[in-house]
Protein backbone atom coordinates (compact mmCIF):
# COMPACT_ATOMS: atom_id res chain seq x y z
CA UNK A 1 0.00 0.00 0.00
CA UNK A 2 1.59 3.31 -0.70
CA UNK A 3 -0.30 6.68 -0.44
CA UNK A 4 1.00 8.38 -4.01
CA UNK A 5 3.16 10.92 -2.41
CA UNK A 6 6.77 10.30 -4.13
CA UNK A 7 9.71 10.68 -2.23
CA UNK A 8 12.60 10.61 -5.01
CA UNK A 9 12.69 11.01 -8.69
CA UNK A 10 15.25 7.90 -9.26
CA UNK A 11 17.10 7.22 -12.97
CA UNK A 12 17.07 3.56 -14.99
CA UNK A 13 20.58 2.34 -14.20
CA UNK A 14 19.83 -0.69 -16.77
CA UNK A 15 17.10 -2.47 -18.49
CA UNK A 16 17.56 -6.04 -19.64
CA UNK A 17 14.77 -7.70 -21.61
CA UNK A 18 13.13 -10.99 -22.03
CA UNK A 19 10.53 -12.08 -24.38
CA UNK A 20 7.97 -10.05 -23.27
CA UNK A 21 9.53 -8.74 -19.54
CA UNK A 22 11.77 -6.96 -18.51
CA UNK A 23 14.85 -6.77 -15.23
CA UNK A 24 14.63 -2.98 -14.36
CA UNK A 25 17.91 -1.27 -12.77
CA UNK A 26 17.12 2.06 -11.03
CA UNK A 27 19.32 4.62 -9.36
CA UNK A 28 18.21 6.43 -6.53
CA UNK A 29 19.79 7.50 -2.40
CA UNK A 30 17.12 8.11 -0.56
CA UNK A 31 14.30 5.09 -1.45
CA UNK A 32 17.32 2.83 -0.52
CA UNK A 33 17.97 3.82 2.31
CA UNK A 34 16.55 0.70 4.47
CA UNK A 35 15.46 -1.41 1.51
CA UNK A 36 15.53 -5.04 2.21
CA UNK A 37 15.27 -7.85 -0.36
CA UNK A 38 11.49 -8.60 -0.73
CA UNK A 39 10.26 -4.80 -0.14
CA UNK A 40 7.58 -3.38 -2.38
CA UNK A 41 8.47 0.55 -4.22
CA UNK A 42 5.93 2.05 -6.56
CA UNK A 43 8.29 2.91 -9.79
CA UNK A 44 5.71 5.00 -11.70
CA UNK A 45 2.94 3.63 -9.58
CA UNK A 46 3.81 -0.02 -10.09
CA UNK A 47 4.45 -1.93 -7.23
CA UNK A 48 7.57 -3.70 -7.93
CA UNK A 49 9.32 -5.77 -5.55
CA UNK A 50 13.23 -5.29 -4.69
CA UNK A 51 15.12 -8.57 -6.26
CA UNK A 52 18.70 -6.64 -6.17
CA UNK A 53 19.92 -3.81 -4.01
CA UNK A 54 23.33 -1.67 -3.57
CA UNK A 55 24.02 1.41 -2.32
CA UNK A 56 22.55 3.75 -4.33
CA UNK A 57 20.17 1.38 -6.81
CA UNK A 58 18.20 -1.37 -6.64
CA UNK A 59 16.32 -4.17 -9.39
CA UNK A 60 12.90 -5.75 -10.01
CA UNK A 61 11.72 -7.58 -12.27
CA UNK A 62 8.78 -6.95 -13.97
CA UNK A 63 6.31 -9.46 -15.53
CA UNK A 64 4.81 -9.51 -19.18
CA UNK A 65 1.13 -8.71 -17.89
CA UNK A 66 2.85 -5.16 -16.09
CA UNK A 67 4.14 -4.74 -19.50
CA UNK A 68 0.88 -5.00 -21.10
CA UNK A 69 -0.82 -2.62 -18.33
CA UNK A 70 1.74 0.28 -18.21
CA UNK A 71 3.80 2.28 -19.64
CA UNK A 72 7.24 0.84 -18.59
CA UNK A 73 7.61 -0.19 -22.07
CA UNK A 74 8.69 3.89 -22.87
CA UNK A 75 11.73 3.60 -20.37
CA UNK A 76 15.41 3.93 -21.03
CA UNK A 77 18.68 4.23 -19.57
CA UNK A 78 18.29 7.57 -18.00
CA UNK A 79 14.74 7.80 -17.69
CA UNK A 80 13.49 9.05 -14.41
CA UNK A 81 11.16 7.30 -12.68
CA UNK A 82 8.74 8.49 -9.54
CA UNK A 83 9.61 6.22 -6.27
CA UNK A 84 7.86 5.92 -3.11
CA UNK A 85 8.38 3.53 -0.56
CA UNK A 86 5.49 1.04 0.88
CA UNK A 87 3.33 2.62 3.53
CA UNK A 88 3.84 1.94 7.27
CA UNK A 89 1.16 1.90 9.61
CA UNK A 90 2.31 4.80 11.70
CA UNK A 91 2.85 7.20 8.97
CA UNK A 92 0.71 9.79 7.74
CA UNK A 93 -2.01 9.55 5.03
CA UNK A 94 -0.61 12.69 3.09
CA UNK A 95 -2.56 11.19 -0.11
CA UNK A 96 -5.12 8.83 -0.74
CA UNK A 97 -4.77 4.69 -0.40
CA UNK A 98 -2.90 3.98 -3.52
CA UNK A 99 -2.37 -0.06 -4.37
CA UNK A 100 0.19 0.00 -7.16
CA UNK A 101 -1.87 -2.08 -9.38
CA UNK A 102 -2.19 0.16 -12.39
CA UNK A 103 -5.61 0.34 -14.13
CA UNK A 104 -4.34 1.36 -17.54
CA UNK A 105 -2.96 4.40 -19.63
CA UNK A 106 -3.62 7.35 -20.56
CA UNK A 107 -2.51 10.14 -22.92
CA UNK A 108 -1.78 13.58 -22.62
CA UNK A 109 -3.35 15.87 -24.81
CA UNK A 110 -2.58 19.27 -23.09
CA UNK A 111 -0.93 21.00 -20.82
CA UNK A 112 -1.68 25.04 -19.44
CA UNK A 113 0.44 27.30 -17.51
CA UNK A 114 -2.05 29.12 -14.84
CA UNK A 115 -0.34 31.43 -12.90
CA UNK A 116 1.50 29.49 -10.46
CA UNK A 117 -0.24 26.02 -11.47
CA UNK A 118 -0.16 23.63 -14.76
CA UNK A 119 -3.36 22.29 -16.16
CA UNK A 120 -2.64 18.42 -16.97
CA UNK A 121 -5.24 16.82 -19.76
CA UNK A 122 -5.51 13.47 -19.80
CA UNK A 123 -7.13 11.36 -22.31
CA UNK A 124 -8.53 7.98 -21.00
CA UNK A 125 -10.73 5.12 -22.14
CA UNK A 126 -13.93 4.28 -20.84
CA UNK A 127 -13.21 1.45 -18.31
CA UNK A 128 -11.07 4.37 -16.67
CA UNK A 129 -13.39 7.42 -17.14
CA UNK A 130 -16.17 5.96 -15.64
CA UNK A 131 -14.16 5.53 -12.35
CA UNK A 132 -13.08 9.29 -12.05
CA UNK A 133 -14.87 11.52 -9.86
CA UNK A 134 -15.00 15.11 -9.80
CA UNK A 135 -12.79 16.14 -6.60
CA UNK A 136 -11.52 12.37 -6.08
CA UNK A 137 -8.98 11.42 -6.07
CA UNK A 138 -6.12 9.78 -9.10
CA UNK A 139 -2.54 8.46 -9.10
CA UNK A 140 -0.98 9.34 -12.03
CA UNK A 141 2.51 7.55 -12.10
CA UNK A 142 2.05 7.07 -8.75
CA UNK A 143 1.50 10.97 -7.79
CA UNK A 144 -1.60 11.68 -5.56
CA UNK A 145 -3.86 13.79 -7.51
CA UNK A 146 -7.11 15.57 -7.19
CA UNK A 147 -9.26 15.29 -10.74
CA UNK A 148 -10.07 18.78 -11.16
CA UNK A 149 -12.66 18.29 -14.45
CA UNK A 150 -13.65 15.28 -16.14
CA UNK A 151 -16.22 14.70 -19.17
CA UNK A 152 -16.78 11.49 -21.31
CA UNK A 153 -13.52 11.70 -23.28
CA UNK A 154 -10.63 13.31 -20.73
CA UNK A 155 -10.40 14.57 -17.52
CA UNK A 156 -7.47 17.33 -15.97
CA UNK A 157 -5.12 17.59 -12.71
CA UNK A 158 -3.89 20.76 -11.75
CA UNK A 159 -0.15 20.38 -10.52
CA UNK A 160 1.48 23.20 -7.70
CA UNK A 161 4.71 24.14 -8.93
CA UNK A 162 6.38 21.55 -5.96
CA UNK A 163 4.54 18.45 -7.35
CA UNK A 164 5.92 19.70 -11.16
CA UNK A 165 8.79 19.62 -9.94
CA UNK A 166 9.38 16.54 -7.77
CA UNK A 167 7.68 14.06 -9.87
CA UNK A 168 7.85 13.20 -13.53
CA UNK A 169 4.30 15.20 -14.10
CA UNK A 170 6.41 18.62 -14.54
CA UNK A 171 8.37 17.14 -17.93
CA UNK A 172 5.98 15.10 -19.26
CA UNK A 173 5.44 15.97 -22.80
CA UNK A 174 1.81 15.87 -25.06
CA UNK A 175 1.47 12.84 -26.52
CA UNK A 176 2.96 10.62 -23.47
CA UNK A 177 1.39 8.20 -22.10
CA UNK A 178 1.05 7.96 -18.20
CA UNK A 179 -0.12 5.34 -15.61
CA UNK A 180 -3.39 5.63 -14.15
CA UNK A 181 -4.23 3.95 -10.66
CA UNK A 182 -8.10 5.01 -10.17
CA UNK A 183 -9.51 5.21 -6.54
CA UNK A 184 -10.20 1.79 -5.24
CA UNK A 185 -12.69 2.73 -3.28
CA UNK A 186 -14.97 3.24 -6.30
CA UNK A 187 -13.77 -0.25 -7.41
CA UNK A 188 -15.11 -1.86 -4.50
CA UNK A 189 -18.31 -0.11 -4.21
CA UNK A 190 -18.99 -0.94 -7.43
CA UNK A 191 -18.03 -4.76 -7.15
CA UNK A 192 -20.25 -5.16 -4.31
CA UNK A 193 -23.29 -3.77 -5.96
CA UNK A 194 -22.92 -3.90 -9.65
CA UNK A 195 -21.03 -7.01 -9.37
CA UNK A 196 -24.34 -8.43 -7.40
CA UNK A 197 -23.42 -11.77 -5.09
CA UNK A 198 -23.72 -15.84 -6.04
CA UNK A 199 -27.20 -17.49 -5.00
CA UNK A 200 -28.00 -20.57 -5.13
CA UNK A 201 -28.32 -21.37 -8.46
CA UNK A 202 -24.70 -20.03 -9.35
CA UNK A 203 -26.49 -17.20 -11.09
CA UNK A 204 -25.03 -13.95 -10.02
CA UNK A 205 -28.20 -11.61 -8.08
CA UNK A 206 -27.66 -8.38 -9.12
CA UNK A 207 -28.39 -5.49 -6.66
CA UNK A 208 -31.03 -2.59 -8.05
CA UNK A 209 -33.99 -0.54 -7.04
CA UNK A 210 -36.82 -3.18 -6.58
CA UNK A 211 -34.10 -5.53 -5.06
CA UNK A 212 -33.32 -2.51 -2.31
CA UNK A 213 -37.57 -2.10 -2.42
CA UNK A 214 -37.78 -5.45 -1.68
CA UNK A 215 -35.50 -5.86 0.99
CA UNK A 216 -36.71 -2.85 2.60
CA UNK A 217 -33.58 -0.38 1.90
CA UNK A 218 -35.80 1.85 0.08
Amino acid sequence: MFTGIVEELGRVRNIVKGSSSIKLSIECKQIVGDVKLGDSIAVNGICLTVTEFGGDWFTADVMPETMRKTNLDMLSIGSRVNLERALRLSDRLGGHMVSGHIDGTGIITDKVEEDNATWVTIEAPDNILKYIVMKGSVALDGTSLTVAYVDNICFKVSLIPLTAGVTTLGFKKVGDRINIECDMVGKYIEKLLGGGEQTGTGKKKDISLDFLRENGFV
